[in-house]
C-alpha cells in the first residue's frame, strides 16, 4: 500500500475573470473544493494503486465533509480529529497560475501516528508541507524513520518555494540529508532555489543526498530524472491544451510517478504515468480531474 501523510483541508479556489482591482470589486467565479496537498496525493494515487492517507482534521462539519470526501474517492482514511479544519484560498490569474493563501488549521496538530496506520506501507510519501509545524512535523519525521526502519520506501516533495523558505533552506537540505529520502521531488524553482540541479559529483548540494533521486519538473518541458550512480535522463512531456487551473497538478503528477514507480520499478515509465495524471486536472478548477 501506497501512504501519503500530511494536509486534508478546504481548497476555496478563486478563477479571477481579470487583474485583480484593488479597494474594489474584481469579477470572479469561486469553488469549494476538497484540498491538501497530501489529499490530493492520495486522491489521484488511489486509482492505481491502494492507498492510504493519514493526518488530522477539524472536528467540525468541514472537516466530516472532506473526510468523505477524499473516503469516496476509494482511500483509506486514517485521521485523528481535533482543531477546527485548515482553508486554503487559491487566487487563480488568466493564464493558470496560483497565489495561495494558506491557513493549515488542524492539519499541524497531528501529534501521534499509530502502528497500524503505517502498517503495510510500502511507501510513504510527505509533502514538505508536512515538516513546517509542530506538533506535525516530529509525528512526520518519526513516520518516515519508523517505515523506513520496517523496509520501506519513502519519498518527499519540496512543496513550494515559500514553505522552503520559511522552514529554511539549510534546515531543510539538513533534514532531507538525515532521512534520506528514495524520492525528492520537486519543480525547478524548487529545485533551483534548494541548489539540487548539480549532479552528486560536481553539483552544489546535491552531492548532499548521494542516496536520493532527484525528479525535477519544469512545467511543459522535460522532466529530470537524476538517479544515484545512473546517468540523469530527461522525459519529455506531452502537449496538453486549454491550460486554466495549475492547482494539484504536481500532486498529480506524485500520484502517477509513485504509483506508477511502484507498478513498474522503472522510473522512466513513472514520470510518464505522472505527467498523464498531471494532464488530467489542468482543465478544472482546483485538484480535481476531468479524465479517467
Amino acid at each position: 500500500m501506497l501512504g501519503v501523510i500530511g494536509d486534508l483541508v478546504e481548497d476555496v479556489i478563486v478563477w479571477l475573470e481579470g487583474p485583480v482591482r484593488h479597494g474594489t470589486d474584481t469579477e470572479a467565479r469561486v469553488f469549494r473544493r476538497r484540498g491538501g496537498s497530501a489529499a490530493n496525493v492520495a486522491s489521484f494515487a488511489t486509482r492505481a494503486w491502494p492507498t492510504r492517507f493519514i493526518g488530522c482534521v477539524g472536528d467540525d462539519p468541514v472537516g466530516e465533509r472532506v473526510v468523505l470526501d477524499l473516503a469516496n474517492d476509494g482511500v483509506d482514511v486514517r485521521v485523528v480529529r481535533r482543531g477546527e479544519t485548515g482553508t486554503v484560498v487559491v487566487l487563480i490569474d488568466g493564464d493558470g497560475e496560483r497565489t495561495m493563501f494558506p491557513n493549515r488549521g488542524a492539519s499541524t496538530l497531528l501529534d501521534v501516528v499509530p502502528d497500524e496506520w503505517l502498517s503495510g506501507l510500502s511507501l510513504l510519501h510527505v509533502p514538505a508541507y508536512s515538516f513546517n509545524g509542530e506538533p506535525a512535523g516530529s509525528a512526520a519525521i518519526d513516520a518516515i524513520r519508523r517505515v523506513k526502519g520496517a523496509g520501506g520506501l519513502v519519498s518527499v516533495d519540496a512543496s513550494s518555494t515559500g514553505m522552503l523558505s520559511r522552514f529554511g533552506r539549510d534546515r531543510f537540505l539538513n533534514l532531507m540529508a538525515e532521512l534520506a529520502p528514495d524520492f525528492l521531488l520537486a519543480n525547478k524553482d524548487e529545485s533551483t532555489f534548494l541548489g539540487l540541479l548539480g549532479d552528486v559529483t560536481t553539483g552544489t548540494e546535491r552531492q548532499r543526498l548521494p542516496l536520493t533521486t532527484v525528479v525535477t519538473k519544469s512545467g511543459s518541458q522535460a522532466t529530470i530524472i537524476d538517479a544515484p550512480d545512473r546517468p540523469r535522463c530527461e522525459v519529455e512531456v506531452p502537449a496538453v491544451g486549454n491550460v486554466r487551473d495549475l492547482t494539484g497538478a504536481g500532486d498529480a503528477f506524485a500520484a502517477g510517478f509513485l504509483s506508477g514507480y511502484l507498478r513498474s520499478r522503472d522510473l522512466r515509465e513513472a514520470a510518464v504515468r505522472g505527467h498523464a495524471s498531471a494532464a488530467r486536472v489542468l482543465s478544472s478548477p482546483g485538484a480535481s480531474a476531468t479524465g479517467g
